[in-house]
């Protein structure tokens, strides 16, 4: 089976070699990420790494980056000496792992072929893996065993949309779960699921979610008005933050905040794609609309401020915690199209209220209890220009529902303590 594997990530690593040789052709960001999805480093590139111990995260994403900042945090503390590796599949995510301090470097991840892991994994000799949120690769499970190097899945969970699709596989997904040293799962129904799945008990814990420890890196502590100057956004005009959000998503939120521009309502729109290579696509739809915008990269070229009825088109990444900031308002994208959701407590710690689709299957348990404890709201497309004016109109409501939100995090604190504990057993051990 594994070799039937490695055949199939071989043709799909070959098929993809073509698109990583034309983007570095055409100038693209990160030429040395072909180079290190096989496990082939610069001269040089593993330089700092000479002589420490080694600890390798893996997060594949944004969402699974940003929620192991807390953790990463705690681990430099807990272990000064040690060097902290973080990889990462997209090149989103490897952006935005470049600008964590505690990071002391910042790598692809490298094609699950058995070859690439072992190389990779004999480069770096750590001394522990520890993989966020459920990223089940079997050739590195099976080869970090193999080199009798402990792996710890941290923040686990199964989604709704995701647990049928392992169930099908348990067969296989057996003998790979049972090679984890640990299994750190966000509640007691993931627990449930992974056991389902043929983990064994003993290595399973309910340790919570890594994302209600998330830290918002002094931002908070920054002024607004500052904040507003630096996107240039009317100091004394509403801002409603629109992040995350993917293709047929952006129609309704224009209609809302066209609507509210009929109402005579101040208020400037803040855009941010989930992906930044949709801004083109994005600003040919403000274009259409008639809307006067301007995107991010081309910020420092606009004379003078935004005006009350422009949109700020955000084509960067790592922005989005200073623009919930600057915000008065913020919905998260991926909620309106059947994504699943994205991280609604974001906003929640910078004290913002939250409005949010109905699609939050990757967060359906977060959202439910920030609804509960008043902190957010749920709407459907219809709803969207509705909820948007009430709390445009009243400040009271808005300062309220981001103070629920924020208590509503404070109140389940203490995942990335118990996760600690669970690696300092591990390496412990």
């Amino acid at each position: 089976m594994y070799l039937l594997y490695d055949l199939i990530w071989l043709v799909g690593a070959a098929a993809l070699v073509p698109w990583y040789l034309l983007r570095r052709l055409c100038g693209g960001k990160n030429r040395q990420g072909l180079r290190e999805r096989f496990g082939w480093y610069a001269p040089g590139r593993l330089s700092l790494l000479k002589g420490r111990p080694i600890l390798w995260l893996h997060a594949v994403s944004v969402g699974e980056t940003r929620a192991a900042v807390s953790l990463i945090r705690a681990l430099k503390r807990t272990y000064p000496d040690h060097a902290l590796v973080l990889t990462n599949v997209t090149e989103t995510g490897h952006a935005v792992a470049e600008n964590i301090d505690e990071i002391d470097l910042s790598l692809f991840f490298p094609f699950d072929l058995s070859w690439a892991v072992r190389r990779v994994l004999k480069r770096l000799s750590p001394d522990l893996v520890i993989i966020v949120e459920t990223e089940i690769w079997p050739n590195l499970v099976r080869c970090a065993k193999q080199a009798s190097i402990p792996l710890v899945l941290v923040n686990g969970r199964l989604s709704d949309r995701s647990f049928p699709r392992y169930r099908k596989m348990r067969f296989f997904l057996r003998p790979v779960l049972n090679r984890f040293a640990a299994l750190c799962m966000q509640t007691q129904q993931d627990k449930e699921r992974i056991l389902s799945l043929g983990a064994s008990a003993g290595r399973v814990a309910v340790t919570g979610n890594l994302k209600f420890d998330m830290s918002c890196d002094g931002v908070s502590a920054m002024n607004p008005t500052d904040l507003r100057s630096m996107y240039k956004l009317p100091a004394d005009s509403l801002v409603w933050v629109a992040g995350s959000t993917h293709s047929g998503e952006e129609e309704p939120i224009l209609d809302a905040y066209c609507k509210m521009r009929d109402r005579g309502i101040g208020l400037c729109l803040v855009l941010a794609p989930r992906h930044p290579g949709r801004a083109q696509e994005v600003g040919q739809m403000l274009t259409a609309r008639g809307l006067n915008w301007v995107a991010r990269t081309s910020l420092s070229e606009k004379n003078g401020i935004l005006r009350d009825g422009d949109v700020l088109l955000i084509d960067t990444v790592g922005e989005l915690l200073k623009l919930y900031a600057a915000a008065d308002v913020v919905f998260v994208g991926g909620s309106l199209a059947p994504v699943g959701g994205h991280n609604v407590l974001e906003a929640s710690l910078l004290k913002k209220p939250v409005l949010f689709g109905p699609h939050m299957a990757n967060f359906r348990e977060i959202a439910r209890l920030l609804i509960e404890a008043g902190g957010g709201k749920t709407v459907s497309e219809n709803e969207l220009s509705e909820e948007l004016l009430t709390l445009l109109t009243d400040a009271e409501a808005r300062a309220d529902m981001g103070l629920a939100g924020y208590g509503f995090l404070q109140q389940h604190a203490g995942a990335t303590e118990r996760t600690v504990e669970v690696i300092r057993q591990q390496l412990g051990a």
